[in-house]
């Protein structure tokens, strides 16, 4: 959601430059936050705060003119001013829902790929044969098995391999 709120409000900027609003060559990182307090929406963003000065603007007047450049956007139902110029965003929850059901139906629940499938060979534990085994082989085996089951759910060919180590003469 971050990231589609980013997105909007990069879109807001290249209208207020191409309006003549801002000027050219602003490229500001936009950060977008988790509100603090839900009152005050679900995210929140000091956008107008960062371009005011170079903007040459008070930084509630950016503010607003942000909030009229916003493109319209199904998950966000209002996009209100706060303070001396945070934009707080307030999600739809009626898309927000949609979302949930359509992640709770997909057999992978939303969870994405990265890349192409790989062939992945995991290692789970390497015992000494000339010791005794303990709880860490055990450990490092789980831990494999959870990285192994994590990548093929997301589809890789997974290899799991325990590695039995020193088989030549035992000395010491």
């Amino acid at each position: 959601m971050k990231d589609t709120i980013r997105q909007l409000i990069q879109q807001a900027l290249t209208q207020l430059v191409t309006d003549g609003v801002l000027p050219e060559g602003l490229s500001p990182a936009i950060q977008v936050e988790n509100a603090r307090d839900k009152t005050h929406g679900d995210f929140a963003s000091n956008i107008a705060m960062m371009l005011a000065k170079p903007a040459g603007m008070k930084p509630r007047d950016l503010a607003e003119k942000l909030i009229n450049a916003l493109p319209a956007s199904a998950d966000i139902s209002k996009v209100e001013i706060a303070g001396p110029g945070f934009l707080n965003f307030f999600q739809n929850t009626d898309a927000l829902a949609n979302r949930l059901d359509a992640a709770l139906a997909d057999a992978h629940l939303g969870a994405r790929k990265a890349g192409p499938a790989q062939k992945v060979v995991i290692d789970m534990s390497a015992p000494n044969l000339a010791k005794e085994m303990h709880v860490g082989h055990l450990r490092s085996t789980i831990i494999g098995d959870s990285v192994a089951r994590v990548l093929e759910f997301l589809g890789d060919n997974v290899i799991r391999q325990n590695h039995v180590g020193d088989w030549g003469t035992q000395f010491g």
